[in-house]
């Protein structure tokens, strides 16, 4: 799964990154913050179309589908598996209109120790310094208790899209991001753009992003705490005995049988659909 990323870029690069039209991001929120622990129900930065523009907007991290009572399972739903994305009612509505990129600097990920059996989480990242862009889908929740013209009104929510997790970052976890390459974001974001099979196999593995793939490096458990920020999280640290060396960021690269697995998963989903949770 992917439960927090790091996003610290500033928002004119992201403007300019993603060649948006329209700014929606509020005044008030408008300031450049760097977040090293993004967490669940945090607002984070999306990438959509809305109103026929490609518009930058913050929003709540886990989707609340537009049928929910209220907002509360929202922090349930922070990834859907690609999968079963296109099927499964919490996804579906949102996978056939509204589908968005989550840039991120990078994710965490957390490995059991075999000795120990502590978490020691990781920071993935691309190898080449460039941005990843999450395949995701946003919803709108309609508050009932206000008029739809209360700023109160809509409650816009995203989640990221994740698929299992082949060669060497499976060992890690078993699941990694969704990511979208340049050349598709138009046809990604494209709310007409009916073409499920299309859609399905514009989304590729993180580790395809980039010419150098991903790179891994093992990070301190300050982490683990929301309360903890900064730059400092995403600084490499030795594990006992290391030297150095050993500390210094391992690259791994898209392989032709992680690609295979990739297609293998979505030609069986229909088979799958029913007996596999979100995560």
């Amino acid at each position: 799964m992917c439960g927090r990323f790091v996003s610290a870029r500033k928002r004119a690069e992201l403007l300019a990154e993603f060649a948006v039209q329209r700014d929606a991001v509020p005044a008030e929120r408008a300031a450049d913050y760097a977040d090293y622990n993004v967490a669940p129900t945090k607002r984070i930065y999306t990438v959509l179309d809305h109103k026929d523009e490609r518009e930058l907007r913050l929003v709540r991290w886990g989707l609340v589908p537009f049928w929910a009572k209220d907002v509360k399972g929202g922090s349930r739903l922070i990834n859907a598996r690609a999968e079963t994305v296109a099927v499964k009612p919490a996804f579906r509505a949102a996978f056939a209109k509204r589908r968005c990129l989550i840039p991120a600097d990078g994710y965490y990920e957390w490995q059991t120790e075999p000795d120990s059996k502590a978490k020691q989480p990781f920071y993935i990242h691309r190898a080449d310094g460039g941005i990843l862009a999450f395949a995701g889908l946003y919803e709108l929740w309609k508050n009932p208790e206000v008029p739809d013209d209360h700023e109160d009104a809509w409650y816009w929510s995203a989640t990221i899209i994740t698929t299992d997790a082949t060669d060497e970052i499976g060992k890690i976890h078993d699941r990694t991001p969704m990511v979208v390459a340049p050349g598709d974001w138009a046809e990604w974001l494209d709310p007409a753009n009916a073409q499920k099979d299309h859609l399905l196999t514009a989304m590729h593995p993180a580790v395809s992003s980039g010419a150098g793939g991903l790179a891994v490096r093992r990070v301190s458990t300050e982490v683990n705490s929301v309360r903890n920020n900064g730059a400092s999280l995403i600084e490499a640290v030795l594990s006992p005995g290391d030297n150095a060396l050993t500390a210094q960021v391992t690259s791994w690269v898209p392989t032709e049988s992680s690609a295979r697995a990739c297609s293998s998963a979505f030609t069986s989903a229909p088979n799958r659909a029913g007996s596999r949770a979100s995560r």
